[in-house]
């Protein structure tokens, strides 16, 4: 006969077998930890030029976008399934983008602020799909083009700006 405290032990054991192997847990622990470093990566870049969303906001938002796509994918989700978690995932980072944008309207002139963070965020989030999918190779190349947008086009925007000046 079971006891009350056999039966919570395999009640827990039960709750804790969505992972069922080594090869499993390798593919879910590598799916993760790559999109949280590149999602970090992207962080550092932003936080090292001061913007608002640094390398806590990027990792968390490239993991959850992973783990959002992995445990449908992991529990056997059809494409068609798949496809409306994606979906929703854009759609969320699309309300974390635009808490991101201000805008500024001193004097006569309005500026808005935040399309950069809010685009990087949005890449980030695409970004931790990939990875999350087990696309990691795509996620890297992705985050080493984000990161010369980043990087380089300020340095060659700079450069024609002025150029353009007599």
């Amino acid at each position: 006969m079971e006891t009350w405290w056999q039966r919570i032990w395999m009640t827990l054991q039960a709750e804790f077998a969505d992972i069922a192997d080594v090869e499993q847990m390798t593919r879910v622990t590598v799916r993760l930890l790559m999109a949280a470093l590149l999602g970090g990566i992207l962080g550092f870049e932003r936080e090292h030029k001061g913007k608002a969303a640094g390398v806590r906001t990027h990792m968390l938002v490239a993991l959850g976008a992973a783990l959002f796509v992995l445990v449908p994918q992991l529990s056997g989700s059809q494409a068609d399934a798949m496809s409306r978690v994606i979906q929703g995932v854009v759609a969320g980072i699309g309300f974390l983008g635009a808490g991101t944008i201000l805008k500024n309207t001193e004097g006569d002139v309005g500026h808005v602020k935040g399309l950069t963070t809010a685009a990087g965020l949005w890449m980030t989030a695409a970004i931790g799909v990939a990875a999350g999918l087990g696309r990691e190779a795509t996620a890297v190349v992705s985050t080493i083009l984000a990161l010369v947008i980043f990087s380089v086009m300020p340095l060659i925007v700079r450069a024609l700006e002025n150029d353009d000046q007599p």
